[in-house]
């Protein structure tokens, strides 16, 4: 199961992260998001663990957990889809109708 890990402190590492969880039962993995310029944690990350029951245990249990000072918010991952964050599209810029520039008078 793919757990969603919110309101992770700044200084906490993806070890501490994993061991946290590793106390209800086999971490696969443990991700924190980092920032892509500043390089420094997004607040947030995803642990993954094999066995669902001990998954939820996790769940139930560190959701709302003092984890280094911060209250995680500790939730199953949504799965990730395809479509795009946010809505709309290119406006651009489009200007209206003719002018009639060439146009011949006819009286």
């Amino acid at each position: 199961m793919n757990i969603y890990v919110a309101n992770i402190p700044f200084k906490a590492s993806e070890q501490e992260l994993k061991g946290l969880f590793e106390e209800y039962g086999e971490v696969s993995s443990a991700k924190i998001i980092m920032d892509k310029v500043t390089q420094r944690s997004r607040g947030f990350g995803f642990i993954e663990m094999a066995d669902d029951a001990a998954a939820r245990q996790a769940i139930t249990s560190l959701n709302g957990f003092n984890f280094l000072g911060k209250t995680l918010v500790v939730n199953e991952a949504r799965p990730k889809t395809d479509a795009p964050r946010s809505g709309g599209g290119g406006g651009g810029y489009r200007s209206g109708g003719g002018g009639g520039f060439n146009r011949k008078n006819e009286y």
